[in-house]
């Protein structure tokens, strides 16, 4: 598992599991960029991460992302493990977090 496929599961877990919040930010990613990451790691043949998506992960707290990476919306399948982990490498963006 490369380390910058970590980060975009964990933007994946954060954007379902505080959608529904008021917050209008989850680890200095805004919940919209959150969300334009979303089809880009669900199955079966997802598009490749809007310009919205790579926008939003620029900034983002890669600690307080981490975090959440084993939150239900990996084990009820929601987010494809395997396809979150590919977004930054998409996005020509390096982890600088450790997971």
């Amino acid at each position: 598992m490369e380390p910058s496929g970590k980060l975009v599961l964990v933007f994946m877990l954060i954007a379902a599991t505080f959608g529904r919040c008021h917050a209008s930010t989850i680890c200095n990613v805004p919940l919209t960029g959150l969300y334009a990451c979303m089809p880009a790691a669900r199955s079966p043949y997802p598009p490749p991460p809007t310009v919205a998506c790579c926008n939003a992960l620029l900034h983002a707290d890669y600690g307080c992302l981490c975090s959440y990476r084993d939150s239900w919306i990996i084990r009820s399948g929601v987010v494809n493990f395997n396809l979150a982990l590919q977004v930054p490498g998409k996005c020509g963006l390096p982890f600088v977090g450790h997971c």
